[in-house]
């Protein structure tokens, strides 16, 4: 992913000390963060309510089940269409190629930004098997670069990146620890004076203000319910070591298929083609999956993990084979959205598949070392991995079994393609 590009406000210069350096960062930091979450939420309340009119009211005075096979290949062809008006007509063309684009990067000319949001709410409502992160989070850059240099010219513009990134990863997970590790991550090898946390300061009071907003205004959790984990033994590390692996393997093979399918949506070369056609695509892995298979993933993981024991092997192998499909396509035909909600509904089947199989393995174990490995081979993100796995458990015991288990799946995913293209659509690795 792209979070590397984020540059972290700059540290004290020489004969300043650190505390009148980052005083002046709080009131721009805590302004960007709840301006990223108030965004956030009022996108997501906006699909919501356009969810409920696609999928309940108008299928209900048509006298169609709302999620029947029928209506899932409509809505989905539907939203193609309507996505590609978007990509074809509107300003700025909804920005660049989200096969090409993680989570940041560099900041988008403000024109570009309505046009974005649109196909991104068109898509989060209408089914696609795309989460909100990656447009919301070029949404955020792109407002607080143009507006923050306006308003304070002598902030480098690199700070107000890292603001909104961090503010809109705060914000979305509902908490600043995420952010705090995914820009970690991102300082790794970068020039730079002062400590770490000097360096991470404006951005953590950013992603805190924006968690805390989504919190008080929203109260979201990642928690699926699973049975805790209070005492783990030998049998638990090695069911997470072999599950985090194969998981990475399962998740690998749609980095593989991402640029041949990419490649095959290009030849169409008109939004108005490659998008109809993946809308269509999607619409009959909808109804070959069913309805959990479809939209962004996070509600419809909560509901999976909630019958643990009430699905088939044979039901949970179809989900996930069907929701990584869905992922390639949604993200090879120019549909707007991020990964990492998908990617997590991926390693959830994935994991339950596993426990249903081997009944003697914990579910917490089961689901969040197969979310683990699912997204280190999706993201190569490694904290944020080990993050959402951990947080989806909500058993600290289960988190010295991830850290332990990221390690051979990391050994698997490092140096092999991503589910990210460069500009020439191939694989980066």
């Amino acid at each position: 992913m792209a979070t590397d590009r984020a540059q972290p406000a700059p540290s004290a210069p020489s004969g300043e000390t650190p505390l009148r350096v980052l005083l002046p960062q709080v009131l721009p930091a805590v302004v960007v963060g709840a301006a990223a979450s108030l965004l956030f939420l009022g996108i997501s309340a906006l699909a919501e309510q356009l969810e409920g009119v696609l999928w309940d009211d108008l299928p209900d005075a048509l006298g169609i089940g709302g999620h029947s096979s029928l209506w899932i290949i409509i809505m989905l062809t539907a939203t193609g269409i309507a996505v590609g008006l978007v990509v074809w007509k509107v300003p700025g063309h909804a920005g660049p190629d989200p096969a090409s684009t993680g989570l940041g990067g560099p900041p988008l000319a403000p024109g570009v930004v309505p046009g974005l949001l649109l196909a991104s709410t068109l898509a989060l409502a209408g089914g696609v098997s795309l989460g909100p992160e990656n447009p919301i989070i070029a949404t955020n850059i792109a407002l607080a670069y143009w507006l923050g240099r306006k308003a304070l010219p002598a902030v480098p513009g690199a700070a107000w990146v890292a603001l909104a990134a961090s503010a809109t990863i705060g914000a979305l997970f509902g908490t600043p620890v995420a952010a705090a590790l995914v820009i970690s991550e991102a300082l790794t090898g970068q020039p730079g004076r002062g400590s770490l946390w000097d360096r991470l300061f404006a951005p953590l009071v950013a992603a805190g203000t924006g968690a805390m907003t989504t919190q008080l205004l929203a109260e979201p959790s990642f928690a699926l319910g699973l049975p805790p984990l209070n005492d783990p033994g030998w049998g638990d590390l090695l069911a997470s070591l072999v599950i985090a692996s194969a998981a990475a393997v399962f998740g690998l093979g749609a980095c593989s298929l991402f640029p041949h399918v990419h490649a095959a949506f290009g030849r169409l070369r008109h939004p108005m083609l490659m998008l109809p056609l993946g809308g269509l695509v999607l619409g009959l892995l909808g109804a070959l999956g069913g309805p959990l298979t479809l939209f962004k993933g996070l509600e419809e993981t909560k509901e999976l993990a909630s019958s643990i024991g009430g699905w088939s092997s044979g039901e949970l192998a179809r989900f996930a084979v069907v929701k990584l499909l869905a992922l390639v396509v949604a993200a090879s035909c120019c549909f707007r959205g991020g990964r990492i909600f998908p990617a997590v509904f991926i390693g959830a089947a994935f994991g339950l598949l596993a426990q249903a199989l081997v009944p003697e393995v914990h579910p917490a174990v089961a689901v969040s070392s197969a979310v683990l490995g699912v997204l280190l081979a999706t993201t190569r993100q490694g904290w944020i991995s080990l993050f959402t796995g951990a947080v989806l458990a909500a058993s600290p015991a289960v988190l010295a079994l991830l850290c332990i288990a990221s390690l051979p799946a990391w050994l698997i995913v490092t140096g092999r393609p991503q589910l990210e293209l460069d500009d020439q659509g191939r694989s980066r690795h």
